[in-house]
């Protein structure tokens, strides 16, 4: 064999082998191109179920159930159809929660993996059980029960059932004992009232474009326990009444008018049996109720105050001698007159009378409950408008107190028809509390944001019961100081006073600085700015839109409650 020969078949061997290890690359490639294939198949199919899990539980423009109510008992749940076991379990002993949880249902641990038990957290483990995670016990509050509950309702929707009885399993909350009453009972309430305020939305103004599904089927609530039943009912039916508040929030200007206040003030009194009357403008301008006349008189919708009375045949020795007042900022809509909102300020300015919403609902709860206490409310509406013969800076105003009011800024409306709405009260009504309640003031936003609401008190026992109310109805509210230097800094050297002064000085404090004038001095007196809290921009837990949060319904429920010694 020749050398040449024995070179061309060396070539021809080699170019075999790299052939050979060529084709098992190729191979080997393929292989893995098939495997990755597979591993994001499987990363993207999880991927899909996180999203449809994301969308099922997310906050979508529901309501998902046209009705959801309180059941009457686990026996008579148990036989219902589409029953769903809902577990709450903290994360203090997880393994020991979960597993003792899960034999209740007959269910496996396996099913869990990787459910940590975190407040909110929810995993849906099949057709018939849900967990619901709390966090750590000592954690649970108000916030951390209605946000679950809140997402509960949108993972239920994940199940695509019509007709569902949940069944909760509070064996978590509270021990089995007459001490374990009064938290079953709170936690049932919280839960009830993030159920009912998560499945609301707008739903008069769709039209023929609409997109948004409609609420279908029904949703039964029941407990293991009696105390946890109770509070569910109970929780749904505040929850209804803040519902209530942000329908009535959210009525779009156009519709929401004065006058319209007016007639749902009447259509409320007939269908709760609460009294009611409206001061019209005339008869605002024959009371000498001059800032009430002086902020609606530029718009074509005149002003009014629509009043609601709830006085119960009979009231508890404690509320024996106890009429507590509600005065609610009622501006159907706010241009800001000629100190006039730019930039895009005036969108959003419907939600100026969520003051007044809050009493609405307040009202509701108070007169659906039948609480044992006489309450009234005192609703000023009004609509700041621009016209020619609509109120301007430089001018100086008489209130129903015959106190003056050098006018600064026609934007600083709002003080100036609760001021006459809370004299009014104060000479009228003899309420032995008064509380006022009100979108007032940027500055209290820049202070405490959307976190809780700017209190103000000029009794240190009343002070304590709005803020008892606040922690326990989870309408949180900080308290700010009312010194006198605070009332000297709205002096005017023209009139009385003004209402408002061109220094950012403690911004937040001017509003309250300004209505002490117009309640009596020895009354004890709440100003409950709600300004950074009554909307929200976007949807979260609770809210399954952007809008109205109801804030206030609770609060000043649970305060007069609590006036009435059934708290």
């Amino acid at each position: 064999m020749s050398a040449g020969t024995v070179t061309r078949n060396s070539t021809v061997a080699a170019f075999a082998g790299a052939a050979t290890s060529a084709a098992a690359a190729v191979a080997m490639a393929n292989a893995f191109i098939r495997s990755a294939a597979k591993r994001m198949t499987a990363a993207y199919s999880t991927l899909a179920g996180i999203v449809r899990f994301l969308h099922a539980t997310s906050s979508l423009g529901l309501p998902v159930f046209k009705t959801i109510r309180a059941g009457t008992g686990p026996t008579r749940t148990a036989r219902s159809k589409g029953v769903v076991r809902a577990l709450f379990v903290t994360n203090d002993d997880l393994d020991r929660s979960l597993k003792s949880s899960l034999e209740r249902v007959g269910s496996t641990s396996g099913a869990a993996a990787g459910f940590r038990g975190d407040a909110g957290e929810i995993r849906v483990l099949d057709a018939t059980t849900v967990l619901v995670g709390l966090g750590k016990a000592s954690a649970i509050g108000p916030f951390t029960v209605r946000n679950a509950a809140g997402r509960l309702v949108r993972a239920l929707d994940q199940l695509q059932a019509r007709e569902v009885v949940v069944l909760i399993d509070d064996a978590a909350i509270s021990p089995a004992d007459s001490a374990g009453e009064s938290a079953r009972h709170t936690f049932g309430r919280k839960l009830g009232e993030g159920m009912a305020t998560a499945n609301w939305r707008v739903t008069g103004f769709d039209g023929t474009a609409a997109t948004r599904k409609s609420a279908q089927g029904a949703l039964v609530v029941d407990a293991e326990r009696r105390e946890t039943r109770e509070g569910i009912a109970a929780g749904l039916a505040i929850g209804e009444s803040v519902n209530y508040a942000r329908g009535i929030g959210a009525t779009p200007p156009n519709v929401c008018t004065p006058g319209w206040i007016a007639s749902e003030a009447k259509s409320l009194a007939r269908s709760t049996k609460l009294k009611v009357r409206v001061i019209t403008y005339a008869e605002a301008k024959r009371l000498g109720m001059g800032g009430l006349v002086a902020v609606g008189q530029g718009s074509t919708q005149k002003p009014c105050i629509a009043i609601l009375e709830w006085k119960p045949a009979k009231t508890t020795r404690a509320a024996k001698d106890i009429h507590l007042c509600l005065v609610g900022k009622t501006i159907t809509y706010d241009t800001g007159g000629y100190s006039l909102k730019v930039n895009n300020g005036m969108k959003g300015m419907k939600y100026d009378k969520c003051g007044g919403t809050a009493v609405f609902g307040a009202m509701h709860a108070i007169a659906s409950a039948k609480l044992p206490i006489r309450v009234t409310a005192l609703l000023p509406a009004a609509e700041n408008m621009v016209a020619g013969d609509a109120y301007r800076p430089d001018d100086i105003i008489t209130m129903h107190n015959g106190v003056t009011v050098e006018v600064t800024n026609t934007d600083a409306e709002g003080r100036l028809v609760l001021a006459d709405a809370m004299a009014y009260a104060c000479r009228t009504m003899k309420p032995t509390h008064l509380v006022d309640i009100a979108t007032l003031t940027g500055g209290v936003v820049t202070a405490l944001g959307s976190w809780c609401a700017g209190l103000m008190c000029n009794d240190e026992k009343f002070r304590t019961q709005v803020e008892k109310a606040g922690a326990a109805s989870g309408d949180r509210v900080w308290h700010l100081p009312l010194w006198n230097e605070h009332r000297d800094h709205m002096r005017s050297q023209h009139a009385d006073i003004i209402n408002s002064n061109p220094s950012r000085l403690g911004h937040p404090l001017q509003g309250g600085a300004f209505l002490s004038y117009f309640v009596d001095e020895k009354l004890p007196w709440a100003h409950v700015d709600i300004a950074g809290v009554a909307s929200v921009e976007s949807p979260n837990d609770t809210c399954a839109v952007a809008g109205p949060t109801g804030f206030g319904v609770r609060l000043l429920y649970d305060l007069a409650a609590d006036l009435a010694g059934t708290a």
